[in-house]
């Protein structure tokens, strides 16, 4: 079973305005609402892929409530923790320029933490849980250490997908996956990359600081995969127009999952993981199974 965690899911507001302008009435041109956060992503593609998930994390409020019936109306297994306040609404505004606005979400007390470790008890080993993106403001930023010092003593692989001392306090836990993008790679060792041969450098250092595979995004030039046998592995983005950079990455999470539990092959998962962030990153909302599979037949390995 895979498990993904998203502590701060949100309703995603994304509109369209022609030439913004502050300091006045604007009136939107087209609006959807989407259930977010980044786990919630991973499940809804490996949903897509055919793979089943539970989303865990904590929700609030009647915004909570509308993420919770919202995920399941679409055939996701959810088994969240309900606290007091708000689940955030972000908005995503598209002009001349790209604009977001996101929420800060609810306030997260010890005892709802408890909670949340007490769903993972579940977990069983070979099973898979996903740490993905950001936190509340209330919450610490070592819980994903906390998570993976929790299930230690389950044979779990853990995925981590998260920025700055979320990522860099679970390295010692020795996740089986991280995917930073390049931009990310840079910031953590304050270093400009230039190109995929100083990608592979810097996923190297943080193998030795204790992930396993490191698989970094790079957008349009494509992906890097320093795995686990040391093998390096590199296949460039198929051509398209880009039309949605919200979930390519949470996308680009679940396809290399599905890609490696079906095949155990770690240049089959990057395949995988190449084509179904490529297929969101072509469409209005997250990649349809249609579309993943037209870019996986155009994706070949650089090296």
């Amino acid at each position: 079973m895979i498990y993904t965690v998203t502590l701060n899911p949100a309703i995603d507001y994304v509109i369209k305005v022609d030439n913004f302008e502050t300091g006045i009435v604007n009136r939107t041109k087209q609006e959807n609402m989407f259930f977010g956060g980044k786990g919630i992503n991973v499940s809804n593609v490996l949903k897509t892929l055919g793979e089943k998930s539970t989303a865990l994390g904590f929700i609030a409020g009647f915004t909570g409530k509308a993420i919770k019936e919202g995920l399941e109306a679409k055939g996701l297994k959810t088994d969240f923790v309900e606290v007091a306040g708000l689940s955030r609404i972000n908005v995503k505004m598209k002009s001349d320029n790209e604009t977001e606005i996101n929420g800060m979400g609810p306030q997260i007390k010890d005892a709802q933490v408890q909670a949340l470790l007490g769903k993972l008890d579940n977990l069983k080993d070979g099973d898979i849980l996903v740490l993905s993106g950001s936190i509340p403001g209330s919450m610490p930023d070592d819980i994903y250490e906390k998570i993976m010092e929790y299930v230690k003593s389950k044979n779990v692989l853990i995925v981590v997908d998260a920025t700055n001392n979320l990522l860099m306090n679970c390295l010692k836990h020795h996740p089986f996956l991280i995917k930073p993008n390049n931009h990310e790679l840079a910031e953590i060792f304050n270093v400009e990359i230039k190109n995929k041969e100083d990608v592979v450098v810097y996923a190297k250092k943080l193998q030795t600081m204790g992930a396993k595979n490191v698989l970094v995004s790079m957008a349009g030039d494509g992906a890097v995969l320093v795995d686990q046998n040391n093998d390096v592995h590199i296949t460039s983005a198929p051509k398209g127009e880009v039309k949605n950079s919200v979930g390519a990455g949470d996308s680009m999470v679940a396809g290399f999952i599905y890609g490696y539990i079906k095949t155990n092959d770690f240049k089959t998962a990057l395949k995988q993981a190449t084509a179904t962030g490529s297929a969101t990153a072509f469409s209005e909302d997250l990649a349809s199974k249609e579309k993943i599979d037209e870019l996986l037949k155009t994706i070949s390995e650089d090296e």
